[in-house]
C-alpha cells in the first residue's frame, strides 16, 4: 500500500512541561516525509490538521481516504494545499492537470474526488508537501507559482533574520475555508526565523524545514513563552506547533521552511508577540 498514516492527539501545555527530549520528539516531530513512492500523512487532533508528503518516483500516486476521516474520498469534507519542493511534476484534480515546478503551490477545494500526483522525471521526482484542513464549502482549485506569491521582506542581516516570506495560499491570492500556507526563505548569513516569536491561540501551525545543507541542522523552539523547549531538526522534517506554543527556529546555516496553519480565523497578523527579552 502506498499510503501510510498516523494520528497525533492534542497535548496539555502543563503536561508537555514534563516531557523529556524523546517524548517531545514523539509528540511533535514528523520525520517520515519524502519517501519515494509513498504518501505519508500525519493526522493531528489540533484543528484536525493533516500534514504529509507524496513522492511519485516510479509511478503516479493517488490520494486516498484514511480511516480517521470516515469518508469515501479524501476531500469529501476537506481542502488541500500542496507545495512542490522537488523536480517538475503534475497534480491531476478530477481530470484537470496542473503542472508544478520547484516551489510552486496548488490549492485544491473541498469535494474533488480524484487527486493524482506524478513526476516528469523518475530520476528527479517531484516532492509534494501536503497540508489539509476541514472545510465547509467548495472553493476553486488554483495554482500559485512562486513568482505569483505575495512577498514580504522582513528582518535584517544585523539581527541574523533577513528573510523573504512568500505568502501563497492566503487571502487575497486564494480563497480558502481556513487553510493558509506559505514559504519563508532565509538569506545567506541569516539563521533566525519568526523572531520575535509569537503565539496565536486562534490557530495551530506546522513548520516543514527544507533546504538545510547536509551535516547542518535547525533548532526549533516551542512551548509557552515563559517555558520554552527545543527540538533539533534535519532536512525534510516537520514539527507540530500547538496554539499555546511559540514557533521559531535557528539554524547552523540559512534554510527554508514552509508554514501551514488553520483554526479560528484567516487573519494572518492575528498573533500575540512575545518580547525577545521575556522568553524563558
Amino acid at each position: 500500500m502506498s499510503t501510510i498514516y498516523e494520528s497525533r492527539y492534542a497535548s496539555n501545555p502543563e503536561t508537555v512541561k514534563k516531557y523529556d527530549t524523546q517524548a517531545l520528539r514523539n509528540e511533535f516531530l514528523i520525520d517520515n516525509l519524502m519517501q519515494a513512492d509513498k504518501i505519508n500523512l500525519t493526522y493531528t487532533h489540533y484543528d484536525r490538521y493533516i500534514a504529509g508528503s507524496a513522492v511519485p518516483a516510479s509511478a503516479p500516486l493517488t490520494l486516498e481516504s484514511i480511516d480517521p476521516l470516515k469518508a469515501p474520498y479524501f476531500l469529501e469534507r476537506r481542502e488541500l494545499g500542496i507545495i512542490n519542493v522537488g523536480g517538475n511534476g503534475t497534480v491531476t484534480v478530477d481530470g484537470t492537470v496542473y503542472e508544478l515546478g520547484l516551489k510552486d503551490a496548488l490549492y485544491v477545494g473541498m469535494g474533488n474526488k480524484d487527486v493524482v500526483f506524478a513526476s516528469k522525471d523518475a530520476n528527479n521526482p517531484a516532492k509534494f508537501y501536503l497540508n489539509s484542513a476541514p472545510a465547509h464549502t467548495n472553493y476553486p482549485t488554483k495554482k500559485v507559482s512562486k513568482a505569483e506569491a505575495n512577498k514580504l521582506e522582513l528582518g535584517s542581516l544585523e539581527t541574523a533574520n533577513h528573510r523573504t516570506v512568500n505568502q501563497m495560499i492566503i487571502g487575497g491570492i486564494v480563497t480558502t475555508c481556513q487553510l493558509q500556507m506559505g514559504m519563508t526563505e532565509l538569506k545567506t548569513g541569516s539563521v533566525w526565523n519568526t523572531m520575535p516569536a509569537h503565539v496565536h491561540d486562534r490557530r495551530m501551525e506546522i513548520y516543514y524545514y527544507l533546504d538545510i545543507p547536509q551535516d547542518q541542522a535547525v533548532c526549533h523552539f516551542m512551548g509557552q513563552p515563559q517555558e520554552t523547549r527545543h527540538i533539533w531538526m534535519q532536512n525534510d522534517q516537520a514539527v507540530i506547533s500547538p496554539p499555546w506554543s511559540i514557533h521559531s527556529g535557528s539554524g547552523t546555516s540559512n534554510y527554508t521552511f514552509i508554514w501551514g496553519m488553520a483554526g479560528e480565523n484567516l487573519d494572518y497578523n492575528d498573533m500575540d508577540v512575545a518580547k525577545i527579552t521575556e522568553l524563558r
